[in-house]
């Protein structure tokens, strides 16, 4: 029988992705006041691998990330998943819109070895988690890069994506050994 340990705190991500600068300024706002002080910041990259979801956000959607300073517990993760939904829905009352869904956020953490993500969709890869949250293992780091599953999303695939992931691992395992 194993020995039962603690899991490592881990590095908080959040993706966001909008057509809107104001409402991705808005959820940064959000998501500071709450969970903290920013420690890695993407560029907006341009979200152009589907169509998926301009029927709701429009058409010219970007995406950014951002890693926070301070790590969490992992089973956090349904709970901010719950909150981000909350900012969602008031984003629209808080941000002019032409669109009904201005603004998608997915939090997720990262550990060494994995990018989970969190999700309010059930598929036969995700774990039921708590409150109708799910987690996706959607990356693993392998002979010193980030790797696809076979249902990672189209734009978790992109080399850009992974140069920023890569340089959020560091910074995770710069703060375990700050720990």
């Amino acid at each position: 029988m194993g020995d039962i340990r603690e899991h490592r705190r881990v590095l908080l991500l959040v993706a966001a992705f909008s057509g809107s600068p104001d409402a991705l300024a808005w959820a940064r706002a959000q998501l500071v006041a709450a969970w903290g002080p920013i420690a890695l910041e993407s560029a907006a990259f341009e979200f152009r691998e589907t169509h998926y979801y301009a029927s709701t956000m429009g058409d010219d959607l970007h995406k950014q990330f951002w890693a926070f300073r301070e790590l969490i517990e992992p089973a956090s993760l349904p709970h901010r998943k719950l909150q981000t939904n909350q900012w969602e829905g008031e984003c629209a009352q808080h941000v002019p819109a032409t669109v009904p869904r201005p603004l998608n956020l997915d939090p997720g953490y990262l550990t060494e070895a994995k990018l989970v993500l969190a999700s309010t969709k059930d598929r036969d890869h995700r774990l039921y988690l708590d409150h109708g949250i799910f987690a996706e293992n959607t990356l693993f780091f392998h002979a010193g890069q980030w790797c696809r599953r076979p249902w990672t999303y189209p734009d978790y695939q992109r080399a850009d994506y992974h140069q920023f992931l890569v340089r959020c691992r560091d910074y995770y395992r710069q703060r375990l050994h700050e720990r």
